[in-house]
């Protein structure tokens, strides 16, 4: 078998050891080109995840993701919540157990959604894309030192982010789900605060937003908080951790195969945590994009 490994910032070939115990692996470091691996290995968190899923798409062979970045909720959201887990699934896998699935992934258009955000294209993300508050804080984040964003760096910025950011008025359009797959439907035209689309239940560090979504439903789980007072908002966001905002009257939650943004005036979209573009933008869920490696019980 050849396995392939991707080393995120902060990692290095130290980390890779306990995964080589077997020696009819063969191993490389760094991206393959196609027909190069039979597997890959990736070290790292949802950000690092994010600026190689494209290529990881067209390979089309399983990933296994292994927790070690500032922020892992897309290993989370697979069971993978240690390095021991992405172990034992790796173990698993060497031994013949199919413990591997094909999940979904977002996709993010823009007139300047390519990479970087300069030019045409279609950007995956893997957890939850967000327009406006959840913006405001993942861009206070990135400006974080390292160790500090894996450390609660998405809590720390919420709080300043709260009471200096003013509701935008946002149309949010869907299609798919319970609607008609080929026409959009007008879901939410108010003052709101945040607009989250989201693959995985997990972002922000563990905050359950989404905490009815699955990755292989082939749906995009939205939640839109509207506009609120400041020290209200403030008070919500804890129940967000155990996905218990969901009865608050601002909040509405529904699902959708593909979801429209548009703002009064153009507002930027985070991914993953990362940079991706700016509205008007538009998201689609695409069934079975990725194959990864889990524990069996994923």
């Amino acid at each position: 078998m050849r396995a392939a490994a991707i080393l995120g910032l902060g990692c290095s070939a130290k980390d890779l050891k306990p995964f080589q115990a077997d020696n009819g692996v063969e191993w490389r470091i760094g991206m393959p080109g196609a027909g190069e691996a039979d597997v890959i290995l990736l070290f790292g968190g949802d950000g690092t995840i994010h600026r190689h899923l494209g290529e990881l798409v067209k390979l089309e062979v399983p990933v296994l993701v292994v927790p070690a970045g500032s922020g892992n909720d897309f290993a989370s959201s697979l069971g993978l919540r240690r390095v021991r887990d992405s172990l034992a699934a790796w173990r698993k896998f060497c031994g013949g157990e199919k413990n591997q699935r094909a999940i979904d992934l977002g996709t993010i258009s823009s007139a300047d959604s390519g990479a970087g955000g300069t030019s045409p294209g279609t950007r995956y993300y893997c957890c939850v894309a967000g327009v406006g508050l959840d913006g405001a804080v993942a861009e206070r984040a990135n400006r974080m030192p390292r160790w500090l964003r894996g450390h609660g760096g998405y809590a720390l910025s919420l709080a300043p982010a709260i009471f200096t950011f003013a509701p935008f008025s946002a149309k949010v359009q869907v299609r798919g789900g319970d609607h008609d797959a080929g026409q959009w439907t007008m879901r939410s035209d108010q003052p709101t605060l945040i607009v989250a689309i989201a693959n995985t239940p997990l972002y922000g560090g563990g905050m359950k937003v989404a905490p009815r979504a699955q990755m292989d439903d082939g749906l995009l789980d939205v939640c839109v908080v509207a506009g609120m007072d400041p020290f209200r908002l403030f008070c919500m966001f804890p129940t967000v951790y155990a996905g218990r905002h969901l009865s608050i009257k601002e909040v509405e939650y529904f699902q959708a195969a593909g979801v429209r943004v548009e703002t009064e005036y153009p507002m930027d979209v985070y991914a993953d945590g990362e940079y991706v573009c700016r509205t008007p933008v538009e998201v689609s869920a695409q069934r079975g994009a990725l194959k990864v490696i889990a524990p069996v019980d994923c």
